[in-house]
């Protein structure tokens, strides 16, 4: 079947890209779904630097492909071997699928599942195979989703079945967003209530982290960003305290303003600057996580002396340490409650032929969650 889809053909575009149009809007060839897959009517993709970083070439990834993860949709067709879904179903998109065989996945930590790794690295689905084709030519997909496009193909394990009552845009955020940056507070660092936390980066998974801190009952949660206006809305959603990253004394004025640091500090930006920035607010014997996804080549110098003499733990988040059917609809049920209210994190809606400007609001930190309706 045709499908209209945002095909990625090159990295690297320059900016703005309502200018040169990185993302081209173009009818693909979309295969029926094969073996434990599943056919997705998309209705609601959001943007996330995830994306970005695919865009703009600081994480490579096979080209031409169909970007997009971050989604929630319907079930519009079943694979063989798919019995547990029916169409018509609603649901989210996780953006690493879990084979549910390996060692990772074993232990119950299906976010390092390894076939997963490999498609995703590969642009294929769990499977192997790649549903996607144009003008002859097989085109990627994006992390086993592909979500900017009107339907896609994706593996039974990319689904999390959800209540068919929650609105589209709402939803979608629960496949990353939420689930990385909530994730990261309750899986990851386990933060206790009482506890200390600041969040460096308030993007849709850096506010999901200051959600996740308030609900978990941390007794301050220090919000940092360059945009005054993301520190605002941090501040409207509960933040005890918010500092501008711009200032060059913002270490210590944290360090000060906090009696020398923070128990729990969350990289939530993407650079070595926001993490080295994360490892000095951090206290001695505290926990700092990142989940950020920096380009592959970005490094850091830690003072073992210090790392050792104060007991610091430096950790890594992927997708929240999340199980993602058991979190995902946990994390719902907490925002039909009122204690995550990500519905405060949609910074606006748009349609598919609307993506790259769309981009560009993101590239400039203008928006936190921007989200495409189908």
């Amino acid at each position: 079947m045709k499908v209209r889809a945002a095909v990625l053909h090159a990295m690297g575009a320059v900016s703005p890209y309502a200018i040169s149009r990185p993302l081209r809007i173009e009818d693909v060839d979309l295969a029926p779904p094969g073996y434990g897959e599943v056919r997705v009517a998309i209705k609601a993709a959001g943007l996330c630097h995830s994306d970005l970083s695919v865009i703009n070439g600081d994480r490579p990834r096979p080209m031409p492909m169909v970007l997009g993860h971050e989604a929630a949709g319907v079930v519009d067709a079943l694979g063989p071997g798919v019995n547990d879904l029916a169409v018509g179903d609603h649901v989210v998109m996780v953006f690493m699928p879990s084979c549910g065989h390996c060692q990772p996945c074993a232990v119950g930590r299906p976010a390092l599942c390894e076939p997963g790794a490999v498609a995703n690295g590969a642009g294929t689905l769990l499977s192997g195979e790649r549903r996607w084709r144009h003008m002859g030519a097989a085109v990627n997909h994006h992390l086993g989703v592909s979500a900017f496009a009107e339907m896609a193909v994706m593996s039974r394990r990319s689904l999390v079945k959800i209540d068919r009552d929650l609105p589209f845009a709402q939803a979608a955020l629960f496949g990353c967003a939420v689930l990385t940056g909530v994730g990261a507070v309750v899986n990851t660092a386990k933060v206790p209530a009482g506890a200390s936390v600041a969040v460096v980066g308030l993007g849709g998974v850096g506010l999901s982290s200051v959600l996740g801190a308030i609900a978990a009952g941390a007794s301050r949660v220090v919000a940092i960003d360059l945009a005054e206006d993301k520190l605002q809305l941090a501040k409207s959603l509960g933040a005890s305290d918010v500092f501008n990253a711009g200032s060059a004394e913002v270490a210590e004025a944290v360090r000060s303003a906090t009696g020398g640091g923070c128990e729990f500090v969350f990289e939530m930006a993407g650079s070595a600057k926001a993490m080295e920035l994360a490892y000095k607010i951090t206290r001695r014997g505290g926990t700092t996580v990142t989940a950020g996804l920096p380009p592959p080549q970005a490094t850091m110098a830690l003072p073992l002396v210090n790392l050792v003499a104060e007991e610091r733990t430096v950790k890594g988040s992927y997708i929240g340490t999340a199980v993602p059917s058991r979190d995902i609809p946990r994390f719902i049920e907490m925002f039909r409650n009122g204690k995550l209210p990500v519905d405060r994190l949609l910074s606006g809606t748009f349609a598919l032929d609307q993506i790259n400007e769309g981009f560009d609001q993101l590239a400039a930190g203008m928006a936190v969650r921007q989200v495409v309706l189908m």
